[in-house]
């Protein structure tokens, strides 16, 4: 088991906590405490404030799309209705926080993440970076607009790396690469 800090920890008590409390079929697709990965991605680059919502919705979009670190369900219909509760329950985390731009972000990031894996094209880790280094602040339209209509991240990169930093976008990223593959 991976884990980065008391902080962290406390992300992932309470993702597993509420998630088993919520369903036992939830709870019955827990992987043993032994061999879940508890190491942040993306919550790293965004405020505190958000780093529970943020990964929450990230583990859920691992469901649909990767290999999840804190669940296993025994199917694929377990799998993708999971995911899609841990999409609603992170964003409801984040509305929690009173910023509505941070929930609207965050939308927009599960849409184009969608439609870059429908359209079988890259630049999700760069538009997660993007969108949890800059969560809430309106600043992604055009970057986001360009990896929709043309393909190209290289935009949402460049806002990612200039607000968290080249270094810790790159861990986010290649951490990201590791878990979807």
């Amino acid at each position: 088991m991976a884990t980065s800090s008391a902080t962290e920890s406390g992300v992932w008590e309470t993702l597993v906590a509420e998630a088993a409390a919520e369903s036992s079929l939830w709870e019955e697709s827990l992987r043993p405490l032994a061999e879940q990965d508890r190491t942040a991605v993306f919550s790293r680059l965004c405020e505190p404030v958000f780093a529970l919502g943020v990964e929450t919705i990230y583990e859920g979009y691992l469901l649909h799309y990767g290999r999840p670190r804190l669940f296993s369900p025994a199917d694929a219909d377990t799998a993708l209705l999971l995911g899609d509760y841990l999409y609603a329950h992170g964003l409801v985390r984040v509305a929690a926080t009173g910023s509505i731009e941070s929930v609207h972000d965050l939308a927009e990031l599960i849409s184009l993440c969608a439609q870059a894996r429908g359209d079988d094209r890259g630049g999700e880790a760069e538009a997660w970076a993007a969108t949890a280094a800059l969560l809430g602040q309106g600043a992604l339209v055009g970057a986001r607009a360009d990896l929709r209509d043309r393909g190209d991240a290289s935009a949402l990169a460049e806002a990612a790396r200039n607000a968290a930093g080249a270094d810790a976008v790159e861990t986010a990223c290649c951490a990201h690469d590791r878990l979807v593959g």
